[in-house]
């Protein structure tokens, strides 16, 4: 896995992915910044609760379940000092569809935790406290 990073004036870098996808990232504005993207941290956050996300609904549609959404909410404390490194992470999914297992899904959310999400993993061996939760919404059926 490959990426660039580009400098593009004062506090704003452009990321790059091998797939050839971009991200402007840009820091605030007490920092030079104008706040035209997600500061690197953010994108951090993200991309772990798009890897967890990827893994929950992915492992429901191979059980079969009929889900027809999935959101997650993350909250994140940092250190004070620096490096103001994550320290805890909480990851709320909100996972819609018809008929669900609750079973299914909290196999989903800790298979995810456990074993598939190497965001998670890898931020857990670095001493980050991760915890999930999960709610199951009913989705409206929409045969007539």
């Amino acid at each position: 896995m490959k990426a660039t990073i580009d400098w593009t004036g004062n506090a704003s870098f452009k990321a790059t992915s091998a797939s050839g996808h971009s991200v402007q990232m840009d820091g605030p504005p007490d920092h030079g910044g104008q706040n035209m993207g997600p500061r690197p941290m953010e994108l951090l956050l993200m991309g772990l609760g798009g890897c967890s996300s990827f893994d929950v609904v992915s492992i429901l549609q191979k059980s079969r379940q009929d889900v027809t959404g999935c959101h997650a909410e993350l909250e994140a404390e940092r250190a004070d000092a620096v490096p103001a490194v994550f320290t805890k992470i909480h990851l709320h999914f909100v996972v819609s569809g018809r008929n669900l297992k609750e079973n299914q899904v909290k196999r989903a959310v800790s298979l995810s935790a456990e074993k598939y999400c190497s965001a998670s993993i890898m931020l857990e061996q670095g001493g980050v406290a991760i915890s999930h939760s999960y709610e199951i919404r009913e989705s409206a059926d929409t045969a007539g």
